[in-house]
């Protein structure tokens, strides 16, 4: 499957049929959203509709004012020649173009008209047929899933999926207008979950001046925000649930503050937070005059606010068992300001609750009473920058393995003799070399290291990996470095009995 980060943070303005049949009226609309899209610098698309009526109705109901929306399509039909007006004034705006196709033979036009992205509708999310003719194009898809199962959205993502098709898939509901208690927003973080590299967006038909639901779809992970747009005149009158200019930029202003408030999927600590919170820690404080050269205890101080830049806090106080040593005399109330020696036990409880972390959020779990081997080749303290953490689960005449390679972290280059070994890259992304030969596996990808063969790999972002192999040997290691090679197995790791 491809992927296209032209979908990402994506403003699709559906205009359906409120351009009412009139051209300079789908232009003024089109040109509303261009100044809307310029105002607030968002990546955004105009989407217009195509259906091909003299086919696309059946003969026996043209006439039929009864049948829903056929009158409608009927009295806002536009020829080709009209709808490629609207094209040439969507891309004359800077806009993204989009359609949506109804019929096979609308396929056809959408690429006489060099439109950029195809929108899949609900209702035609299980067209085979049609799907078939979309997919034919290898133009970026857009597909909606309102009133589909979640059997029938797997369908559909594993058919486009399968096809190497760059698509999209909306939640979306099939109301008009759809009010807060039928939209399960919280849909959207399953569909991200099921189908983790596609990406999710939400098309909405709630309320135009509901601006709440914005908030929670980019909340729940919406990449892709959709809406009808129209253009109120004295002649023309929106439906319930088609936003005007001003409620377009409003909900526009709703969907960037709730993005400026998520951020990123980082922990971010500013030197601002840092201080505040500094300044509600308690210090370390001489107890009583400590002489120098003295290895700091409990009794020998107290914790206090407030806390100095540099000084001794409780917290560093309490987690690090190495002692602390007095480099200088203190007296007593005196702030202490001191630092400890490696410890160990401190760095090894780090690298577990991080790794136990990264597998939380892969979804994995493991035994708790597993074997958890850290190589650290060039030393513990340089474990982040050069090793690995293994899970070590199985090692009889097969042998399984679970590998946490941490972002930034790189495991040098060696071959077995006796092993041959199967990497299923089951979370982030793995760069690789086999014999000088550089590659990226990304997540899924399988890879097998025969005997004899060197291999390295590393990680910007981190990665997990499962490891099935023939039965593993200590002794069954060959590093390239001899720095590495002169160590005893056992000098370069760390064995710990479970987590």
């Amino acid at each position: 499957m491809k992927t296209d980060n032209s979908f990402k943070k994506l403003f699709i303005f559906e205009m359906a049929n409120n351009h009412q049949g009139d051209v300079a009226h789908g232009i003024n609309i089109i040109k509303e959203m261009g100044k809307i899209a310029r105002k607030h610098k968002i990546n955004a698309a105009v989407k217009l509709q195509y259906r091909q009526l003299d086919t696309f109705i059946h003969p026996d109901f043209r006439n039929d004012t009864k049948a829903k929306h056929i009158s409608r399509f009927l009295s806002t039909e536009l020829k080709p020649s009209q709808f490629l007006e609207l094209i040439k004034a969507i891309k004359a705006e800077g806009l993204i173009s989009m359609c949506t196709p109804f019929d096979e033979e609308s396929v056809d036009l959408i690429l006489e008209h060099d439109i950029d992205i195809i929108k899949v509708a609900s209702c035609s999310a299980d067209d085979w047929p049609l799907l078939s003719k979309i997919v034919s194009t290898n133009k970026p898809i857009i597909a909606s899933t309102g009133g589909l199962s979640l059997l029938e959205i797997d369908n559909l993502v594993t058919y486009l999926s399968h096809r190497d098709s760059n698509f999209a898939v909306l939640h979306c509901v099939g109301i008009y207008p759809s009010p807060n208690q039928v939209l399960n927003l919280n849909f959207i973080a399953k569909l991200k979950k099921r189908y983790s590299d596609v990406t999710i967006g939400y098309s909405g038909h709630e309320a135009p001046d509901n601006y709440d639901v914005i908030k929670v779809a980019i909340a729940k992970g919406a990449e892709i925000y959709e809406r009808h747009v129209g253009l109120p005149t004295d002649k023309v009158t929106l439906n319930n649930y088609s936003m005007n200019p001003d409620e377009t930029d409003k909900w526009i202003q709703a969907a960037l503050v709730a993005d400026e408030i998520l951020g990123n999927n980082e922990k971010n600590i500013t030197k601002e937070e840092a201080d505040s919170l500094l300044s509600l820690k308690r210090g370390v404080f001489a107890k009583r005059p400590i002489k120098k050269g003295t290895k700091l205890k409990q009794e020998d101080v107290f914790f206090a606010m407030p806390s100095k830049e540099g000084q001794l806090n409780s917290s560093q106080f309490g987690r690090v068992r190495a002692a602390f040593k007095a480099t200088k005399d203190y007296k007593e109330n005196e702030a202490v300001f001191e630092s400890s020696e490696t410890d160990t036990y401190y760095k090894t409880r780090q690298i577990i609750h991080e790794a136990k972390g990264m597998l939380s959020e892969a979804g994995i779990i493991l035994n708790d009473k597993a074997e958890i081997e850290l190589s650290h080749h060039y030393g513990i303290e340089k474990f982040h920058q050069y090793g690995i953490l293994i899970v070590n689960l199985i090692n009889r005449e097969y042998c399984k393995k679970i590998i946490i390679v941490f972002p930034g972290q790189h495991h040098p280059e060696q071959h077995h003799i006796k092993k041959e070994e199967t990497f299923h890259i089951l979370s982030g992304e793995l760069g690789v070399s086999l014999n000088g030969i550089k590659s990226v596996a990304k997540k899924g990808h399988i890879l097998t290291v025969e005997r004899g063969v060197k291999h390295a790999f590393w990680s910007d972002k981190g990665a997990i990996i499962e490891e099935v192999s023939t039965t593993h040997y200590r002794n069954d290691s060959f590093y390239t470095d001899p720095k590495i090679s002169e160590l005893d197995p056992m000098q370069r790791k760390t064995i710990i009995e479970h987590f």
